[in-house]
């Protein structure tokens, strides 16, 4: 168990929490929730006593060890990924070495001997015998392959050294487990894997995550943060949503009945209070009135965007068909003979750990890249905007952001503009902000505010929930929903894929094609995609044999 004390915790003179108390027990997962800059990173570094409360203590079960997601993704460059992952349970790993060592002398005394001894029992008594065989499972469950087991972490490109963190955190069974955005960088294969690793696990976890089909799937209770201060909901995300909205309503009802008592009230003194005969129960009102106080109900600091995709025009028939596509990078064929055809009313979701082999198909279709073999054709009413994964060139250049949109937009009106920024929660003095110092979430809701500007009745979008809170997310998801024309996208949000695609698409390993007429949750469950992938990978071992 792990519990906050009266914490206060300030910047300045400004308190981020003010005498916040909350308790997390064992087997069930809390999921901290707020808008950004409400604090719940910063929460969880207090839990971990990274950073000191101003007032107030944290108190944890002594005894217990606690297990903190890294943030630094390139703290462990010198060390094999095995070693890095068994490091999650230091104390396990310290042992490994100091046996190691001790083994490798050439003067073994009988006093080594002894400390060796006692050394294995403690290794045996924390499983140590099945460290290496635990960590492999981790790391294959969220797709890191064998060959990369025992290479340095130095050799692994961001998406993979982020997983190799997170089993570390997992590593060991930890009594107290803290998450802080684990799904971000993580497929949707890996999200479905962590996703059922939680369910099962059976010790305290504290997870902050913007994903909210993942709240829902994994969390027993949330921990909403508004105001500085936490109150705990028992339930899901969706559960939360349901009674914050409904402690709303309540306390709105309340406050109507009370106003409507006031009024009466004060009618009745207004009347009497000057009628000799009636000044008792004047007086009497007087007192009643006085007592009665309305609920304050402070608004949410959370503050969604308005998203809306506007096309300028209608989507013809044809729309883009793709014929025996093929493309090979660094020596790997990312695309093999990739065909479809597109329909005017298709929201195609590409879905998979292929990430490469998706950004490629993208960029070739926005003219990018040129495909090896084969060709691609869009429609004659098409009008397109995209949304790279990579968008750093973009914002390589010290323009402020109304005039970085006004590059893009077709009315010369500086007022038309700010109309679309302040859509995406820039107000006043923010269009004066140079892009170049913006944050990544800031920098996603540009490039979303030149995709609605654009008036494209085609939306490619390629991961754009990264950098966003979960408002944001929420309100993107919609606006994708509502948007008439086609879109072709890949996201890690499970929810904004299965509500908006109606097609599935996924490149495997191979760079081949599945190509199905589905929402997202038909497809995983389908028998289908589980033949096709099992024969994908027989044909790849029987390969490697041969």
């Amino acid at each position: 168990m792990i519990s906050a004390n009266n914490v206060t915790y300030r910047v300045g003179k400004k308190a981020l929490f003010e005498d916040v108390s909350i308790k997390f027990t064992e087997g069930n997962c809390y999921g901290i929730i707020g808008a950004n800059g409400a604090g719940k990173s910063t929460f969880l570094k207090i839990l971990s006593n990274e950073l000191e409360t101003t007032s107030g203590d944290i108190a944890m079960t002594p005894g217990q060890r606690m297990s903190v997601l890294e943030q630094d993704h390139f703290k462990y460059e010198e060390y094999p990924v095995m070693d890095v992952v068994i490091m999650g349970n230091q104390r396990l790993y310290e042992i490994m070495k100091e046996k190691d060592a001790l083994y490798a002398k050439e003067d073994f005394t009988d006093a080594d001997g002894i400390k060796a001894s006692e050394l294995e029992g403690e290794f045996a008594e924390m499983d140590g015998w099945e460290a290496e065989s635990n960590a492999a499972t981790l790391l294959n469950g969220l797709g890191i392959s064998e060959d990369l087991h025992y290479s340095l972490m130095s050799t692994l490109n961001g998406n993979e050294k982020v997983k190799v963190l997170l089993a570390r955190a997992l590593f060991g069974s930890p009594d107290i487990l803290l998450l802080d955005e684990p799904t971000n960088h993580l497929d949707l294969d890996a999200i479905d894997w962590l996703e059922e690793f939680l369910i099962n696990f059976e010790n305290t976890v504290i997870v902050v995550s913007h994903d909210r089909y993942f709240l829902n799937k994994v969390c027993t209770h949330i921990a909403d943060i508004d105001y500085g201060k936490i109150q705990l909901y028992a339930g899901n995300y969706d559960f939360w949503y349901e009674s914050s909205q409904l402690l709303i309503r309540q306390m709105k009802e309340a406050n109507k009945k009370k106003e409507e008592k006031i009024k009466e009230l004060q009618e009745f003194i207004s009347r009497f209070s000057a009628n000799a005969s009636k000044s008792k129960q004047a007086t009497s009102r007087k007192r009643a009135l006085e007592k009665i106080e309305l609920d304050e109900i402070k608004p949410s600091s959370r503050k969604y965007p308005y998203i809306d995709f506007r096309p300028d025009r209608e989507i013809g028939n044809e729309v883009l068909e793709v014929k025996n596509l093929s493309k090979t990078i660094d020596g790997v064929k990312v695309l093999d003979n990739i065909s479809f055809i597109m329909n005017h009313d298709d929201k195609i979701a590409f879905v998979g750990g292929n990430e490469h082999a998706k950004t490629t198909l993208f960029r070739i279709l926005m003219g990018e890249l040129e495909p090896d073999e084969g060709s691609y054709k869009w429609g004659v009413t098409t009008s397109r905007a995209y949304f790279p994964m990579d968008y750093t060139a973009e914002f390589d250049n010290d323009y402020t952001i109304a005039d970085w949109l006004m590059g893009y937009s077709p009315v010369d009106d500086i007022t038309y503009v700010r109309g679309f920024l302040g859509r995406m929660l820039f107000a006043g003095e923010d269009g004066i902000k140079k892009v170049r110092v913006l944050s990544g979430g800031e920098k996603v809701r540009c490039l979303l505010s030149k995709m609605m500007i654009s008036g494209a009745n085609v939306l490619i979008f390629d991961e754009p929930t990264n950098h966003l809170d979960m408002e944001s997310i929420t309100a993107l998801n919609n606006g994708m929903i509502k948007f008439p024309g086609v879109e072709l996208f890949s996201c890690r949000d499970h929810q904004l894929v299965q509500t908006t695609a109606n097609r599935i698409m996924e490149i495997l390993p191979n760079g081949t094609l599945i190509d199905k007429m589905t929402t997202y949750d038909e497809y995983l469950a389908s028998d289908e995609m589980a033949r096709k992938r099992t024969v994908y990978t027989a044909a790849d071992t029987d390969t490697e044999e041969a």
